[in-house]
């Protein structure tokens, strides 16, 4: 803890606009671009937009634990 008494991880921390675009961006990056790949390597069409999904909803789920839940 620091001295202001504030836990680390708390909302208010500094910098916490750019975690969450970053943990957003990071998601749809990784597992979007995986799905693409996957798709080009499959010859799919569906598992690009999967790993889209996948991507921002593991994304808003660790913004979750890290920003929301007490």
């Amino acid at each position: 803890m620091s001295d202001t008494g504030k836990k680390p991880g708390s909302p208010n921390e500094e910098g916490a606009f750019w975690s969450i675009i970053g943990y957003l961006v990071s998601g749809l990056l990784i597992w979007g671009g995986g799905g693409l790949l996957l798709d080009k390597w499959l010859g799919t069409s569906f598992l690009g937009i999967g790993g889209l999904l996948l991507g921002v909803t593991s994304a808003i789920y660790l913004i979750w634990l890290r920003f929301i839940r007490d």
